[in-house]
């Protein structure tokens, strides 16, 4: 594949977003001050995203290029994070080329018509993946308006300001599509993979092209970097997601390995591709599969410890996370001797992003985390600990 270097006016290039915290952290190039942001950042526990949503469906706002740029900015104000993530949702590029999915509150995703076997599956498969990249302009208008605040505010504090885009990992999605709706245990995905493999296979074939393309054109509209959620990859034996899973998020992954950026001024310097991080929940046994699909970095769940993720990685990636959620609830000093845990244990990794180990919780305190950016920020690498 040749590399596709982005333009002159990409924010990587013409916002030096390539020298933002979070880039070098993913490339190996970690600052001295450790760059943080939050998965579920942009959402529910802010009051403004409360005050906004009033009157407008889940998957609206994710299609309004106004709501969305907007709620993606709203806790980079509030709460002075090193990056945005994009405000979307993993179902939005199958909304977009016409499955039928909707959000019910308190739910999730509901689909019209589970994938239950072969049939549907070829008849969801006959849509053209590539329909995402025209049905997706007001998507695409949202990233553009994103990285336009994100420009003005990284501007008033003298630091650039990326956004990082957002997409679902196949499996994740196809069990959705083939539960019909959350589920604990992907009981039905799983059994379909090993009934009908022949369907299974298309299915996520079908899967990797569109949340790859929809990522894609999310980077190439303006996002500097990019993270994939496999949410509930943690449900697959280490063999089922090597054979049933890996495969097309390497695929997904294909649609960006050619988009590359010059990293900075010095002209011996090679270009890079844009940074990917994968993250799963309940993963601790699959990480070094998880790496292998070929990421520059991996975000670890709260239930391993990062010096140990690390490990049995080999120090070969960097690694985002992995504060406990529930900790944003305890009381100040054991909230403090937590941040610095996680910040000690991931000093060793090639780089560190700090992150939660999963989502901002809704009934999180704002002023919470807050106080957790001002740790992160206060707090300083060890000389030489990427050595140790």
């Amino acid at each position: 594949m040749c590399a596709m270097l982005l333009g002159p006016s990409h924010p990587l290039h013409a916002d030096a977003t390539a020298q933002a915290r979070l880039t070098g952290a993913l490339t190996g190039n970690q600052p001295e001050i450790t760059p943080v942001w939050f998965m579920r950042q942009a959402g529910r526990s802010l009051p403004e995203y409360r005050a906004l949503r009033v009157g407008n469906q889940m998957l609206d706002a994710c299609l309004s290029p106004t709501l969305a740029s907007e709620i993606t900015l709203q806790p980079v104000r509030r709460h002075g994070v090193d990056a945005g993530i994009f405000f979307s949702d993993i179902v939005v590029p199958l909304r977009l080329v016409g499955v039928d999915v909707r959000i019910e509150p308190g739910t999730g995703p509901v689909f019209g018509q589970p994938l239950e076997g072969g049939r549907e599956v070829a008849a969801l498969t006959r849509i053209d993946p590539r329909d995402v990249i025209a049905a997706g302009e007001p998507v695409w208008e949202a990233v553009a308006l994103a990285v336009s605040m994100l420009r003005s505010l990284g501007a008033e504090r003298g630091e650039p300001l990326p956004l990082i885009g957002f997409a679902g990992a196949p499996f994740t999605l196809a069990a959705y599509m083939v539960e019909g709706r959350p589920s604990k245990d992907q009981w039905a995905a799983r059994a379909l993979m090993h009934r009908d493999p022949a369907a299974w296979s298309a299915l996520m074939e079908w899967t990797a092209d569109l949340t790859g393309l929809f990522l894609r054109c999310q980077v190439e509209n303006g996002a500097s970097a990019g993270q994939l959620f496999d949410t509930w990859a943690g449900n697959l034996s280490a063999d089922d997601y090597v054979r049933y899973a890996a495969p097309a998020t390497s695929q997904a992954l294909s649609h960006l390995r050619d988009l590359t950026y010059h990293p900075g001024p010095a002209a011996d310097e090679r270009e890079r591709p844009v940074p990917i991080i994968h993250f799963g929940l309940g993963t601790g046994e699959l990480l070094g599969a998880m790496r292998d699909v070929g990421v520059d970095a991996l975000g670890i769940d709260y239930r391993i410890p990062l010096d140990e993720a690390n490990r049995r990685l080999g120090g070969a990636v960097a690694l985002q996370g992995n504060l406990d959620p529930s900790m944003l609830a305890a009381p100040d000093d054991v909230l403090t001797r937590a941040v610095i845990d996680v910040l000690e244990r991931g000093a060793p990794a090639p780089g560190h992003v700090f992150n939660l180990g999963h989502g901002v919780p809704a009934a999180a305190d704002p002023d919470v985390l807050s106080r957790v950016v001002t740790l992160v920020h206060e707090w300083r690498r060890p000389a030489g600990a990427a050595d140790a």
